[in-house]
């Protein structure tokens, strides 16, 4: 798999949330919460298994729970592919 960007993130957040405008995701929102952006734990759920259908990356079950920021999931993501 190639590097998980900010911008393929995005993309999967708003589909995982079922609402293309669900939060401003334009910007600098990398070290921003996940709460703050409006996205539960359910959407972060939704986003892991996403990631492992379209990138074959299987992420850990606590994932959602230790990366709270864009920044530390792409982190996580990137470092297992």
């Amino acid at each position: 798999m190639s590097t998980l960007t900010m911008t393929d993130l995005t993309k999967l957040l708003r589909a995982c949330a079922g609402d293309a405008e669900h939060a401003d995701l334009d910007g600098d929102v990398l070290d921003e919460t996940f709460a703050d952006l409006g996205y539960d734990s359910l959407a972060l759920l939704e986003l892991s298994g996403q990631i492992k259908q379209r990138y074959g990356v299987a992420l850990p079950d606590d994932a959602a729970r230790v990366t709270a920021t864009p920044r530390q999931f792409l982190a996580l993501v990137n470092s297992l592919s």
